[in-house]
């Protein structure tokens, strides 16, 4: 049915006076855009806390839903409102900065007005713990985003700055309510402070909860000044750690246990053992790994302890090399030291000898090393070694005490198929402890490598004797070195055993700094480098001689009082090898007296009796003194 035919139905009188339908209502604009000034004058804010944008952040998420002006919707919005990317990414970071700074804040008056510390080191701590403050701000926006709050928050008025905003104090007490319900009374921000990681600080800090954290930054001071103090790098730290283990053939105590998994543990990190010679470091490792450390008393335990290492030889500036290499003995009393020390005794040569064993290997104060150390005196007893040389031997490397005597052994009866045995042995070993360290395989090595130049088995036993350095040096890094050398100054395959029978030491000679200086002086008197190898070939131990005291002055008398050419040492090197005083001087003066000329051979190489008979005619001859005036 039509409106037309429906309205037609009612009387004309009753259609016509209703009221036209109202019209549709407008569209409802939007509510007006609060600014952030407007905002911000609504809120007091101090100087510090100016900036509306940092105000929000700090507020409850709730409050912030609320209170936020609505944005306009897209469709009606300029171009020019929508922020950028990199505005957004400048602004989120400053609000982060704005909060760690607000937290870092309450957090150094915690420290300071609750824990103890004063102003400066309360601010110093929040300052060098951002993980800490990084964790305390997580753990507000997480509890805020659960609205997990409730009025037990509410700190201390006393704790947050009279002059921050309502909203930036809240914020701080709610991280201070978190940093005092965590316990451990601000320790963890302090550890982390002095360069622990996060994790390892809640660890450390649990095993110091009995002190206080005045008490604990006071025993970190004294320790570090007491034992970290010296500005030298111990360089040599972790190479002999490394040996230490390399040397350790037997069972070993609960002690050298730890020192084991606490040097392990460091070789993990980037640097390595090395890393034991940076005192900062190796501090923080050895706190990291032995945290009951903070807790020694330092009048009573620390200081009589460094006392007694110093009034041993060992300078304070080393002890730290004691406690690095050998942990637990910190833990120790000076009394049961003292006792380990008297162990020794019998083995030692002066008073400062215990000083420089320590210092090589601090292992030598463990129980399983002192058990070992018995073991192995009573070993070279059974091989018939001279107690004088087996003694020095310990003293000079005391590594030996951590091997085993089976290992020793070995080495032992190696040496036996050379025929060095008992005070052969002790020479040996007197001479060079390392050798006994040796493994069986890479002493035969060193064996072979000689017998290929030329030497047979009983003259490489007598090298052995002479220079027993050789068979404990590498090979290739040592050995085949010197060979190389030897052969570019051009001494050939066939002079080589010569060479090195007369004097095997330079096999073990430094090329940079003992051979290359020595043949660059002769080269520089005027020696050609043919004359050179000449004269080594002739008389080798000429490579061993010190310039300063044997080359100059006897150069100076050959040349200078003597008048004689240089061509004369070339035909006759070993004229360095005589005493200026005792010989060369006394026969020269003879000589000239009766005006005899002779080469140099002739007036060196005879003894005296068969000089006297050759040049002066009787059966021995009395040795004037030298002119005064020389």
């Amino acid at each position: 049915m039509s409106m037309s035919l429906r309205l037609s139905s009612f009387p004309p009188a009753l259609w016509r006076l209703q009221p036209p339908p109202p019209p549709p209502p407008p569209l409802p604009l939007p509510p007006p855009v609060v600014s952030d000034t407007a905002a911000a004058a609504a809120i007091p804010l101090s100087s510090a806390r100016s900036r509306t944008r940092r105000f929000r952040c700090l507020l409850p998420s709730s409050l912030t839903t609320q209170n936020r002006a609505p944005k306009l919707p897209p469709l009606l919005s300029s171009p020019g409102d929508v922020p950028s990317p990199e505005q957004d990414a400048e602004d989120e970071e400053g609000e982060e900065e704005d909060r760690a700074s607000s937290a870092r804040d309450a957090l150094s008056r915690l420290l300071h007005l609750e824990f103890g510390l004063s102003s400066d080191d309360a601010s110093r701590v929040a300052s060098n713990a951002p993980d800490y403050i990084r964790s305390l701000i997580d753990g507000v926006r997480e509890l805020d985003e659960l609205s997990l709050w409730d009025s037990s928050w509410k700190s201390t008025p006393l704790l947050v700055s009279s002059a921050s905003a309502s909203a930036v104090a809240g914020f701080q007490e709610k991280v201070v309510f978190l940093a005092k319900q965590r316990g451990d009374r601000g320790k963890v921000a302090f550890l982390e402070s002095i360069g622990l990681p996060l994790s390892s600080a809640l660890s450390v800090a649990r095993s110091v909860s009995s002190n206080s954290l005045p008490s604990l930054l006071r025993k970190v001071k004294v320790l570090k000044e007491i034992l970290f103090s010296s500005s030298d790098v111990e360089v040599l730290l972790g190479k002999n750690a490394r040996r230490m283990m390399m040397h350790l053939s037997i069972p070993v105590d609960e002690d050298v246990q730890l020192t084991l998994s606490f040097f392990e543990k460091i070789e993990a990190r980037r640097g390595g053992l090395d890393m034991l010679g940076n005192k900062d470091a190796s501090f923080l490792y050895l706190v990291e790994s032995f945290p009951h450390l903070l807790s020694l008393p330092v009048e009573s335990h620390v200081k009589p302890l460094v006392q007694f290492f110093e009034s041993n030889g060992i300078p304070r500036g080393q002890v730290r090399n004691i406690i690095l290499l050998f942990p637990p003995i910190i833990f120790n009393k000076v009394d049961d030291i003292s006792k380990k020390v008297l162990v020794f005794q019998k083995i030692l040569a002066d008073s400062h000898d215990i000083g420089r064993m320590l210092l090589k290997y601090p292992w030598m104060l463990s129980t399983s090393i002192q058990v070992n150390y018995e073991a192995i005196l009573s070993f070279f007893h059974m091989e018939k070694v001279p107690e004088p040389s087996s003694h020095r031997a310990i003293r000079y490397l005391p590594h030996i005490m951590g091997c085993s005597t089976s290992k020793l052994k070995l080495m032992v009866e190696s040496l036996g198929e050379l025929s060095v045995r008992n005070k052969k042995m002790g020479k040996v070993i007197a001479k060079s402890p390392q050798l006994l360290l040796r493994k069986p395989e890479e002493f035969f090595q060193v064996v072979s490598l000689l017998e290929n130049l030329g030497f047979d088995r009983e003259t490489v036993g007598k090298i052995v004797l002479r220079c027993p350095e050789i068979f404990a040096a590498s090979i290739e890094k040592t050995l085949n070195k010197k060979l190389g050398f030897l052969k570019s100054m051009g001494i050939s395959n066939d002079h080589l055993p010569r060479v090195i029978k007369k004097y095997p030491e330079v096999l073990v000679s430094d090329v940079d700094r003992t051979l290359i200086p020595r043949i660059n002086y002769l080269m520089e008197i005027g020696l050609t480098k043919r004359e050179i190898a000449f004269m080594v070939r002739r008389f080798s131990p000429l490579l061993g001689y010190s310039i300063e005291e044997v080359f100059i002055p006897k150069l100076e008398f050959l040349v200078k009082t003597m008048e004689k050419p240089l061509k004369e040492i070339v035909d006759y090197p070993r004229y360095f090898s005589y005493s200026l005083e005792k010989k060369i001087k006394p026969r020269y003066w003879v000589l000239k007296g009766r005006k005899v000329e002779c080469s140099l051979k002739d007036m060196l190489s005879k003894n005296d009796e068969e000089f006297a008979a050759e040049f002066l005619d009787i059966e021995r001859m009395p040795v004037p003194p030298a002119p005064s005036h020389l």
